[in-house]
């Protein structure tokens, strides 16, 4: 049942009941039913989980203070197999005031305080942020730069430290790096880049998908409608703030120039590809600042999937940079084609092991999915037709993605990035996402906590499996406005604030009962008073039933029949507890999109503005004629892209009439033996006319809509004929 709403006379009613009522009764629960923490958007879903033996319905109520907001009944909704828990669902959504301290009681269990309202996300967001800026190497943390911007907390010198790994005192430093001995003969300056988790190692493959995931974020505010103003110079309060500069590309860069450094030099063997990782001979133990560590560091030898991370990390670079610093982006282009090149001709090596001790591994036994992200965005960035082969012939299989699988942000750079030489590429992309994300819509909607997730997939890092499978949710709202995603989405974002069978909140500094002691080995004040508590926006990995570590198994032991159990906050528990950039990475691009999507709740579907991306200066576009005019029906007929024996083609049917189109058709004939290979979008029958009909999903283009389907060609010896549509021919 949803809210009910009280009448003011009915709230005084129950204020002054609940005043007799609570006097001398102790709460039998505090944190169930379970809650975001955080709070709830206005216009959002706000559905709680309580947990409980009965299985009948159960009054509920809504309060601030002894007031009375809102009060129902929970909808049962039975065993949960992940949590081992009988569980009852509380709908919220009707309630649409802003307020905060807000509790909601069933009997004399309550929840842990929340707030609604529409900027909730927005300081937890840049907290998210900061935590990049935290974790740099070769750069002191400075006081000034430890909080502010727009994060939620105020900078603090408890979070400053030296720089580390700057060979000062003890401290080894990465200025002349040796290679893992008996593995080459040259040393690399590899001074920046960002600490990758609890330790101080510096990895390219998990580098470069944390770097995908921020630019993405950043690609994603500038293509499809949503603010990327929200990045620009001075929100993140770093440094490099006030060179006019947006801080999230400034933030990236630290990275990305790491990443750069790594490429093995010209005139060695292997050139052009890219170190695996860099970090201590031998593991350190915590605490341990950056500055005090006193261990040798290494190069790990290359490895084709890191060097297929710095490829398709370069060419984003490349575009993003390109009217900001040509010179930088023009030095990211030529390291990812280089590296493209020496990946090809490397194509098996990959990281198996031996070089461990010190540093996760990061290892792959499979690059084709590398490859075809390195082949998209290095396509979507210079619309050089040798990357093509590598996107055609790949089929993109799964529904979620990470470090070892990366074929999803290929397809998601290609849903997202517009130019004129990948029109047919983006349209296929987003119909792709949308029928991944229509996957997630239903787990989550089916699943007692309204998660992604089924119980198999409690893993090392679980929440960030989770997150990532939003990315896939929130493009397909921005793809077609159809809030069901965006609910769905708020529905699962809510895991991570707290409504979990744990009533925890796995963000740092959000929540009441919020993480404290990540494994982290400089935030570490859970071990020594001389460390500090880690600062706000950092994400835990969360459940996993592998127990990998010693606390957590005798901790947890015996978990696994309640998988979504399986996590405890120790500082020592770093397969349930560790902090790492791409967690975080993936944390900051569902916060971006959820504040977007609150704003756009509260004014209506917005819709996103035109493409105005220029080429690369190597392309020249096919611009469209004018449509014909006349006709309350027209199509524009693009030519996407152009090679010596093929060719896509995206063709748009617009409607600027005043009645829907409905099972729409369209025919076309070649007379010079032009045969079309494949059609996304559309059914194709027939050859000579060709005919392409809906496909049902977008049988109808309403009064002022578009629909946009393509396909691939070989080409004839002559001119084509254009298509028509409903009488009105196509130009």
């Amino acid at each position: 049942m949803s809210a009910t709403r009280t009448t003011p006379f009915r709230r005084t009613l129950i204020a002054a009941a609940l005043l007799c009522a609570t006097a001398g009764t102790a709460l039998a629960e505090t944190g169930n039913p379970r809650v975001n923490q955080l709070g709830y958007i206005p216009v959002g879903p706000k559905i709680a989980v309580y947990a409980t033996g009965s299985n009948a319905p159960l009054d509920w109520e809504l309060r601030r203070g002894n007031t009375a907001l809102a009060s129902g009944q929970t909808i049962p909704f039975g065993h949960d197999g992940a949590s081992g828990e009988n569980l009852h669902h509380i709908d919220l959504s009707d309630f649409d005031e802003s307020a905060d301290n807000l509790t909601l009681h069933v009997g004399s269990d309550q929840s842990h305080p929340f707030a609604v309202d529409e900027n909730l996300f927005s300081g937890v967001l840049y907290d998210s942020l900061k935590y990049f800026y935290h974790n740099r190497s070769g750069i002191p943390i400075e006081t000034r730069f430890t909080g502010g911007g727009n994060s939620s907390f105020a900078a603090d010198s408890r979070w400053a430290r030296p720089a580390g790994h700057l060979n000062q005192g003890a401290n080894r430093g990465d200025e002349n790096v040796q290679c893992w001995p008996g593995t080459c003969n040259y040393s690399l300056d590899v001074t920046k880049g960002w600490y990758d988790a609890g330790d101080h190692g510096k990895y390219v493959v998990n580098g470069g998908i944390s770097v995908w995931k921020l630019l993405n974020m950043y690609e994603r505010a500038l293509h499809l409608g949503s603010n990327a103003a929200a990045f620009a110079d001075g929100t993140l309060n770093i440094p490099e703030s006030g060179n006019g500069v947006p801080d999230i590309l400034d933030e990236v860069r630290w990275q990305m120039d790491f990443m750069l450094s790594m490429q093995v030099p010209e005139g060695q063997p292997k050139a052009g590809m890219a170190h695996h990782k860099v970090h201590d001979i031998g593991w350190t133990g915590l605490p341990l600042a950056p500055h005090e560590d006193g261990n040798e560091r290494a190069l790990v030898p290359p490895s084709t999937t890191a060097t297929l991370n710095l490829a398709a990390t370069g060419a984003q670079c490349a575009r993003l940079w390109k009217d900001i610093d040509s010179a930088y982006a023009n030095r990211c282009l030529t390291a990812a084609q280089t590296a493209w090149e020496a990946a090809k001709r490397n194509p098996n090596d990959l990281y198996r092991g031996g070089y461990d001790d010190g540093g996760g591994a990061y290892g792959d036994g499979n690059a084709a999915d590398e490859f075809y992200w390195a082949a998209a965005e290095l396509y979507i960035t210079t619309g050089d037709e040798r990357y093509l082969q590598t996107i055609n012939s790949y089929q993109v299989n799964r529904i979620d993605f990470g470090w070892p699988d990366t074929e999803l942000p290929g397809l998601m750079s290609l849903a997202v990035v517009p130019t004129p030489h990948t029109a047919g590429l983006r349209v296929s992309a987003q119909r792709k996402v949308a029928e991944i994300a229509d996957n997630h819509v239903n787990t989550i909607n089916s699943v007692a906590y309204l998660v992604p997730t089924s119980q198999h997939e409690y893993y090392w890092g679980s929440n960030n499996v989770m997150a990532n499978k939003l990315f896939l949710v929130g493009l397909a709202y921005d793809f077609t406005k159809d809030r069901r995603y965006g609910d769905a989405f708020g529905k699962a974002l809510d895991y991570l604030f707290g409504r979990n069978t744990l009533s925890f909140s796995f963000v740092s500094g959000h929540g009441e009962n919020a993480l404290k002691q990540p494994h982290h080995r400089f935030w570490a004040g859970a071990l020594n008073g001389n460390y500090p508590w880690l600062p706000p926006g950092a994400l835990a990995g969360g459940p996993n039933t592998g127990l990998e570590d010693g606390v957590s198994q005798a901790a947890l032991g015996g978990c696994g029949a309640r998988p979504a159990s399986c996590y405890v906050d120790k500082i020592d528990a770093w397969s349930t507890n560790e902090i790492t950039i791409n967690w975080n990475g993936a944390l900051a691009w569902v916060l971006a999109f959820y504040n977007d999507y609150a704003g756009a709740a509260e004014g209506g579907p917005v819709s996103p503005p035109p493409d105005t991306d220029t080429p690369p200066d190597n392309e020249t576009p096919t611009d469209p004629p004018p449509p014909t005019a006349g006709g309350p029906v027209q199509c524009e007929y693009v030519v996407s892209n152009e090679w010596n024996v093929g060719f896509t083609a995206a063709v748009r049917i617009i409607n600027n009439g005043s009645e829907p189109v409905q099972d729409w058709s369209l025919e076309w004939r070649y007379d010079d033996g032009t045969e079309i290979t494949n059609i996304w979008n559309a059914k194709l029958s027939g050859n000579d006319p060709y005919r392409a009909t809906d496909v049902g999903w977008n049988a109808v283009v309403q009064p002022g809509q578009s629909m946009e389907f393509g396909f691939q060609a070989n080409k004839g010896s002559g001119p084509a004929q254009v298509p028509t549509v409903s009488g009105a021919v196509c130009q």
